[in-house]
């Protein structure tokens, strides 16, 4: 089949992508930004890639042989004020393109809809799937609720609680009813649709065999990492108290802290249906969909997450833009040395940040990063999906990949801390030299007085940073 795929380089995305081209499928994948092709799919025989960007008129048609089209666009952490007309806008592009091209059926992943009261992102995705229903295809609607897997949102957030806080004070909305499904499983229900005209014009909810409450999920989650948790709620805590606590307490930006608040306080449990029977999944428990994810952390095959995404960050456009660093108007901080060891400089410099530090004065690091949590930036919160891999669009500590490409022999990244101006950070190898050029682009005189500030710390922390990257 030829399947069309949006949302490619988004958490469910990314990994359905490389299922279906092991199934043999020929798939056009749709991005908005040609830089941030994952490279493990970038070069695949079957399969090619259009730059769309669904927010925008005008747009160029599909291809007009199309079977099949996936919809996996959402907006859980973006910053805009009317995500719900922005949603629409993509569904409606969306579907006017695909309404002139031979696609027969339309899979759309969704969530569970059953509560009376809706928060505003449920309430947007159930009018997303009203407006993808067409005559021309026929649409095929999954309603999840929790995904479970590493890297997924709910599951680097339920981490973060337990593995940091042994006692927890919590809010009510810990004792609201769900009802999980691990990643393996939206995955296998997603592929086992393709062209089965027994889901044509349905939905389904899709789910794990069990109905937890956030609190018991915290508890078993703590169980198969084989720690001790006590957990006390107060019904004292408002939503944007428990947004701010759930913001500090765990690597979640605030955006999406306040989203996953407002639907937490709603109750989803999915319908019963005979869809595990007639698609052949037969859903794994909560505790083994954990179990999983760890195996796969452990092993350093983190395939996507949702820090990739450019909403987990303060910009949302193309890398492109950012990616030719400016030379006026700038502050810099440059610095060479000599390589003893090529591949041991490539390696540390691939592997820094995350778990791995910076390699010089790293409780400096922290302290910043702490500061831009404190002032609502993303600080350290992130790491990085691998310890060893970097590509475009990654994020990195308080970065973003701009460029990784070890052919050049170079990566730059670009700052999306609080800043009063723009930063960029390079490293650079030419024939036998390392080159460190950090750039700020100061905004104002509260961007110049911040770098003053800051230029005392950079004549041990940079020069300590590319010793390190030197010496093996």
């Amino acid at each position: 089949m030829k399947i069309l795929i949006t949302g490619t380089t988004g958490y469910i995305a990314k990994r359905l992508v490389l299922q279906l081209l092991e199934a043999g499928h020929q798939l056009v994948c749709c991005v908005r930004d040609l830089h941030r092709i994952p490279d493990e799919i970038e070069y695949e025989d079957n399969i090619e890639f259009i730059k769309v960007d669904f927010l925008h008129d005008n747009l160029e048609p599909f291809p007009k042989d199309i079977d099949v089209a996936y919809y996996l666009i959402h907006s859980m952490s973006t910053t805009a004020t009317h995500f719900e007309d922005l949603e629409q806008k993509c569904a409606q592009n969306f579907k006017m393109l695909v309404e002139n091209t031979n696609c027969k059926q339309v899979i759309y992943l969704s969530g569970i809809v059953n509560d009376d009261s809706l928060s505003k992102h449920l309430q947007s995705r159930y009018q997303v799937e009203q407006t993808l229903g067409s005559n021309s295809y026929a649409l095929t609607t999954f309603r999840a609720g929790i995904i479970v897997g590493s890297g997924s949102a709910s599951f680097e957030i339920i981490r973060d609680i337990v593995e940091k806080l042994p006692v927890m004070i919590t809010p009510k909305w810990l004792n609201t009813k769900s009802q999980p499904i691990a990643i393996r499983d939206v995955l296998s229900f997603l592929s086992n649709a393709l062209g089965n005209d027994i889901t044509y014009n349905m939905s389904f909810d899709i789910c794990g065999p069990e109905i937890l409450t956030y609190k018991q999920m915290l508890l078993q989650f703590a169980q198969v990492r084989g720690l001790k948790r006590y957990i006390f709620t107060l019904p004292v805590l408002t939503p944007k108290m428990s947004s701010y606590w759930l913001y500090f307490v765990t690597s979640t930006s605030f955006n999406l802290a306040k989203a996953l608040v407002d639907s937490m306080k709603v109750e989803v449990v999915a319908k019963p249906s005979d869809i595990n029977k007639q698609l052949n999944v037969n859903p794994i428990t909560y505790k083994q969909a954990v179990a999983l994810a760890f195996q796969k952390i452990e092993q350093n095959e983190v395939i996507s997450s949702w820090k990739d995404a450019m909403s987990s960050g303060v910009f949302n456009d193309q890398l492109n833009t950012h990616i030719k660093v400016p030379n006026y108007g700038c502050f810099k901080d440059i610095r060479s040395r000599k390589i003893i060891d090529e591949n041991f400089t490539i390696d540390k410099i691939w592997s820094i940040g995350g778990e791995n530090g910076w390699y010089s004065f790293n409780w400096l690091w922290k302290i910043r990063g702490y500061v831009d949590k404190l002032f609502g930036g993303v600080g350290l919160r992130r790491g990085r999906t691998h310890n060893t891999y970097l590509e475009p669009g990654d994020p990195l500590d308080f970065w973003r990949v701009l460029l990784a490409d070890k052919k050049q022999k170079r990566l730059l990244l670009f700052a999306e801390m609080k800043l009063p101006g723009e930063a960029w950070l390079e490293f650079k190898i030419v024939k036998d030299q390392l080159y460190q050029r950090a750039v700020f682009r100061p905004k104002g005189i509260w961007g110049r007085m911040y770098w003053y500030a800051v230029l005392p710390f950079h004549a041990f922390v940079f020069k300590g940073m590319i010793n390190a990257l030197v010496n093996p």
